[in-house]
């Protein structure tokens, strides 16, 4: 029996897996629900549907920067497994707000008054319920797992996360806007049921009193994990790859649509081979390294990364548009000379980003104590947020200033560079330490 077989088969780490499972799946319905209706039922311009996706980026992205620090000393001075409960049971009344903006939005009701609104409120507070949930499903994987299975655990929960995202994004492309308005209250449901089940997990340290002050706590909680040069420069180069990753999301649904002149189901194609390909990495590189914790692979599939984002752009560039008003669907898309490469390409980029991160997200649970695990995760998350919300603007004012989406991708290949960068520095790090 493999490592990863013999934990899926335990209460220490089953409901966890099933609890992260559905929350993933939940987030990426409704987010993809929500961009692919408006961008291709209530907009018409490259302008407006770019920005409309960057601004979604960032109102989900913000709450990870003003509240990682009180999520990660929350998770590491209380009982993670009773987080999870609120925070599971809170997700359920944050989906019905969303559901009904989506049946607004579906019934053509106060389009812009009303239903953009509130679905953008409950963007902002799904924000809030990952910000507070995501230093927990790192942190908790030492305290209920054995040290030779915390980097198969944290494989497990990565390739289940875009597996996840993988049925979600399907989901979200070819169900009518209602169900999925639906769907997104159901599975809510489940993932508090499944919540209850995880074990307790209590504070491992010293009981401290929180710091509510959001801006003095995340730098103190920055500078405090900056301490271990591994763990730092593993921060880094994570939140570059989430820049990279952020900057390609917002791109996927107008590019499919404007440049690639594709409806919707080939949008949600698009970002299904994304998902696989994340999964199939993060599965890989845990099978390379035997259990190993470490950046050897890292430099090298980075840089891999950003040669598949510079063979999609020209491949993008190279795509001949079909007549105004005119979208194929994903028999014609397939069919076109160019998609096979294209979608082998992007099938490219995130298997490459998934050998890239996953060993990251390991340095940040196992060369800390375990009392700071979860505030190491928040401290992350602090910095991916910032530099994927830089990132998510920068791309808005790009677009703004006229510049092509296909343009945009060129931006994410010399991201790879400095990712490669951060991540050959990490690498010699490692070794130092070892030495």
């Amino acid at each position: 029996m493999t490592v990863s077989t013999h934990m899926l088969r335990r209460r220490r780490f089953l409901p966890l897996f099933i609890t992260q499972l559905l929350g993933a799946f939940n987030d990426n319905l409704y987010k993809t629900a929500m961009v692919l209706f408006v961008v291709y039922s209530i907009y018409n311009s490259e302008e407006a549907e770019g920005m409309f996706s960057a601004v979604a980026s960032a109102v989900f992205i913000i709450p990870f920067f003003l509240l990682s620090a009180l999520a990660g000393q929350l998770a590491d001075m209380r009982d993670k497994a009773r987080i999870i409960r609120i925070v599971k049971a809170c997700e359920i009344a944050i989906m019905g707000v969303g559901a009904v903006g989506l049946l607004l939005a579906w019934k053509g009701i106060q389009v812009q008054a009303v239903s953009i609104p509130l679905l953008m409120v409950a963007l902002f507070a799904m924000g809030v319920h990952s910000t507070f949930f995501g230093p927990i499903k790192y942190a908790i994987l030492p305290q209920h797992l054995e040290e030779h299975e915390v980097l198969a655990g944290t494989g497990l929960v990565e390739a289940g996360t875009y597996i996840a995202i993988l049925f979600g994004t399907i989901l979200a492309g070819w169900i009518p806007v209602e169900a999925a308005a639906a769907c997104v209250v159901v599975t809510a449901i489940i993932g508090y049921l499944a919540a209850r089940q995880v074990p307790e997990a209590p504070a491992q340290g010293e009981v401290e009193p929180l710091d509510y002050h959001v801006v003095r706590s995340s730098i103190a909680l920055v500078r405090n994990t900056s301490h271990d040069r591994r763990v730092f420069l593993a921060i880094m180069a994570i939140s570059f790859f989430w820049t990279i990753g952020a900057v390609l999301f917002i791109q996927f649904p107008p590019l499919v649509k404007n440049v690639l002149t594709a409806s919707k189901e080939v949008a949600s194609l698009f970002l299904v081979i994304f998902s696989i390909g994340v999964a199939i990495g993060s599965v890989s590189v845990n099978a390379l390294l035997k259990g190993t914790v470490s950046a050897r692979y890292s430099p090298v599939s980075v840089l891999m990364m950003g040669a598949f984002v510079l063979a999609f752009y020209l491949l993008c560039r190279g795509w001949t548009a079909e007549p105004v008003g005119t979208l194929l669907n994903v028999g014609e898309f397939v069919s076109h000379s160019l998609a096979i490469p294209l979608l082998l390409s992007l099938l490219g980029i995130a298997i490459a980003g998934g050998m890239f991160v996953v060993p990251l997200y390991a340095f940040l649970t196992t060369f800390v104590p375990k009392t700071q695990t979860a505030r190491t995760i928040a401290a992350n998350n602090i910095v991916n947020s910032g530099a994927m919300v830089a990132g998510s603007l920068l791309a808005a004012g790009l677009t703004a200033a006229g510049l092509d989406i296909v343009h945009h991708l060129l931006l994410s290949a010399a991201m790879c560079v400095v990712s490669a960068w951060l991540g050959l520095l990490l690498l010699r790090a490692e070794r130092a330490a070892r030495a």
